[in-house]
């Protein structure tokens, strides 16, 4: 794989696309969908977020933040905007709450590495600033690279070293972070921690009721999480969506590829993998089938203590 010194600078993030939310409602109404206390939310942070279902399953996941006076952005995987979009929008009502795609008027890009550590300084993760008109946001690091998040509206000018970190190497960097993005092919996969989201922030459990708030509440409380996500490697490509197995057995699949990414140099990838934790000890992992190309696992950038787990 390829030495950190190169994954430094700024790309475009493409495949994000940008929600927005503005209306005198609109951190009400966000409060009552979201998995994150929005209430709360000032201008000099921004939090990560998830949308369920009645079930409690990720429809959606966030990175949100307060843009102006009543109005909030959301960034999210542009393969599931537009959908969630729509269904977000079933539930405005009477809610002064307008929501829209502000993708064609805010880009995003990503940054890495010392450029990332330039611009944001001793900010903590999730703290948020502005520089010259765009929001800056530090996120969790990746590959123990600091990373930020730059939400620039179309036509601001921002001294960016641009194309010294290509979006493939980027992806790769989300991917290290250990912090699940719900893609179109993830959509009603995965409760919050199934993919570790109240371990990175992204479920406030004090701040009242959401859709699926109960079932959330419930996993956390009585100990009902047998699924957990964590990294793996594989000299294949794997891809969001995809099942993983048991090596040698013809049974359910163990798991699910959350998120994907190619290594920076040759051939092989990085997986965010949601596997059933008693399939940890079953022996080898495999992609895409029990005889696939086998999995290694790798260290999250976080803990996460699977005897507590056993014990819950």
């Amino acid at each position: 794989m390829t030495s950190p010194l190169s994954l430094h600078g700024a790309c475009r993030i493409a495949d994000w696309g940008v929600i927005r939310a503005r209306g005198a409602d609109a951190a009400k109404f966000l409060q009552g969908q979201l998995t994150n206390d929005v209430l709360s939310l000032g201008p000099s942070s921004a939090r990560l977020a998830g949308f369920c279902s009645a079930k409690g399953r990720l429809q959606a996941s966030f990175i949100v933040w307060k843009s102006a006076e009543d109005e909030f952005l959301l960034a999210c995987s542009a393969s599931l905007l537009v959908p969630t979009l729509k269904r977000l929008s079933m539930f405005v009502l009477r809610s002064q709450c307008k929501l829209s795609d502000a993708s064609s008027e805010v880009v995003l890009w990503g940054l890495a590495g010392a450029d990332a550590e330039a611009m944001t300084g001793d900010a903590r993760e999730w703290q948020r600033s502005d520089r010259d008109g765009a929001a800056l946001i530090r996120l969790p690091e990746g590959a123990g690279l600091r990373r930020a998040l730059v939400a620039a509206p179309i036509g601001v000018e921002l001294d960016l070293h641009a194309g010294t970190l290509t979006p493939q190497f980027w992806r790769w960097l989300e991917v290290q972070s250990g912090v699940v993005t719900i893609e179109a092919a993830t959509v009603d996969r995965f409760v919050p921690q199934m993919v570790n989201f109240e371990l990175v922030g992204g479920v406030d459990f004090q701040k009242g009721c959401y859709p699926g708030q109960e079932v959330v509440a419930r996993s956390q409380y009585r100990g009902t999480t047998k699924r957990r996500s964590f990294l793996f490697e594989s000299d294949a490509m794997a891809a969001a969506g995809q099942d993983v197995f048991l090596a040698g057995t013809a049974g359910e699949p163990a798991g699910t590829v959350a998120n994907a990414a190619p290594w920076p140099q040759g051939l092989g990838s990085s997986a965010l993998v949601e596997v059933r934790l008693a399939a940890l000890g079953e022996g080898e992992l495999r992609l895409g089938s029990a005889d696939g190309p086998a999995l290694r696992r790798a260290e999250l950038p976080y803990p996460l203590s699977l005897d507590a787990e056993a014990e819950a």
